[in-house]
């Protein structure tokens, strides 16, 4: 019997999706539970598995259609049904292994493989261990596309650290093919379309050595954000530079013991998350939000962590973080932080937050002021933690020193307050207990 798969719904406030791309074809079999395609709401961008497993019958919508939540996206046939049925003739692997573009038309008839040139080198050796670390967005395009560990590893990455990235691996197939080196299929077959609903490659290069190269999805939703933002809020940026000696003290003390208990490594990012919301619950008007004329003050405090992503800027929230101590907060961070990365967050895990914090000093930089996350009125910088020399009782010391801003709204938020709010969470940052024991 053939099964309805609707558009799921993600979260309180969600109605709609947008399909950005089918991962598989008409006619291809699947597993429960199986990614089958990616969605994209005005939150964030999920993966969708198979309510059952099948083969898949129809679509009926297509990559860029958006869709109501609970309408019917594709058709899945059950197993039990397909093994009544005569057995149609099965496609080549690279035919089937093809990302096709998805219309609610009748499965096509597979065109029989053109007889391809023998590669001039050997296939690669299955998939083996590797010290490169991959998603599981990459690794299940490898399967896919049969590309082994050793073909990964040669691949050039443009993500942070060098971590290849899907759009790597996507240009990486549309070279090979194209020079007619394969790995597992032979170099006739059509390359998986990198320009389908999140183009990868440039889609107009001119003599002079321009690229033009669309905007996916989710950097479109940043443009948008950010440049409401600067035309929402009047941007002030004050810094403070901290002394994080009793921080460096506390987690050199207690680092091994927290992971060995905890399962994480005990970063700085707790502490000043810590830091941070005492300080709110003192100045809560930078926990606020402006409707209007109206200023909308907020007695909880839902924190939201900025995390740099594959696919852009994200900023997951821990919802209710004034009641969770640095343990926990350490917890909500490192699970937030993951399913960011790896695409798992529901959209009811970005929204709904009223102060940010974004760490760019996890790359080396000192100072920098990040734009408000609207409709939020303030959001804090971190900067690098470095050892410098600074005067301490008419003495040269050297001490770990840290550069904290502070971005906010002047509508509400005037300098006296942005900057009694600044050295507050210094302060709090400066004189945590040495001996405290997590």
């Amino acid at each position: 019997m053939k099964h309805d798969m609707v558009m799921p719904k993600m979260g309180e406030s969600i109605t709609e999706g947008t399909i950005i791309r089918w991962l598989k074809q008409v006619g291809d079999a699947v597993e429960k539970d199986e990614i089958i395609l990616e969605i994209s709401t005005d939150k964030v961008d999920s993966e969708i598995p198979t309510p059952i497993a099948g083969t898949i019958a129809e679509f009926l919508a297509k990559e860029g259609d958006t869709v109501e939540v609970g309408n019917v996206i594709a058709r899945i046939e059950s197993e039990g049904k397909a093994a009544a049925e005569p057995t149609p003739v099965k496609p080549s692997k690279a035919e089937s292994q093809q990302i096709s573009e998805p219309e609610p038309v009748k499965q096509p008839e597979p065109e029989p493989a053109k007889p391809a040139p023998v590669p001039s080198q050997p296939a690669p050796e299955p998939a083996g261990d590797s010290t490169r670390f991959y998603s599981p967005v990459v690794l299940n395009i490898a399967r896919t596309e049969g590309v082994s560990t050793q073909e990964l590893d040669q691949i050039q990455g443009s993500g942070v650290g060098g971590r290849v990235t899907k759009k790597d691996v996507l240009q990486h197939l549309e070279t090979r093919t194209t020079t007619g080196i394969s790995a597992g299929q032979p170099p006739a077959a059509k390359p998986a379309p990198a320009a389908q609903g999140k183009p990868a490659v440039a889609i107009g290069t001119g003599q002079d050595g321009i690229e033009v190269i669309p905007m996916d999805h989710i950097r479109k939703k940043i443009a948008e954000h950010m440049v409401h933002t600067v035309h929402t809020s009047p941007h002030v940026g004050l810094f403070i530079e901290v002394d994080m000696t009793n921080v460096v003290t506390i987690r050199e003390r207690n680092k091994n013991t927290f992971k060995k208990n905890e399962g994480l490594n005990l970063t700085f990012m707790p502490f000043i998350s810590d830091a941070v919301i005492r300080t709110l619950k003192e100045f809560p008007y930078v926990n606020a939000s402006i409707d209007s004329e109206n200023i909308v003050l907020k007695r909880f405090i839902n924190l939201g962590i900025a995390v740099a992503t594959e696919q852009g800027l994200i900023v997951p929230v821990i919802k209710n973080a004034d009641n969770l101590n640095i343990t926990g907060l350490a917890r909500s961070i490192n699970d937030l932080a993951v399913r960011a990365r790896d695409r798992k967050l529901k959209p009811d895990e970005v929204s709904g937050g009223t102060f940010s914090i974004s760490n760019f000093g996890v790359y080396g930089t000192s100072i920098g002021f990040p734009l408000i996350n609207q409709p939020q009125v303030a959001i804090l910088g971190v900067g690098a933690l470095e050892k410098r020399a600074v005067v301490m009782n008419d003495a040269i010391a050297i001490r770990p020193m840290m550069n904290i801003s502070v971005t906010f709204d002047h509508r509400l938020i005037d300098g006296a307050l942005g900057a009694q709010f600044l050295q507050r969470v210094a302060e709090n940052l400066k004189n945590y207990d040495p001996d405290m024991t997590l």
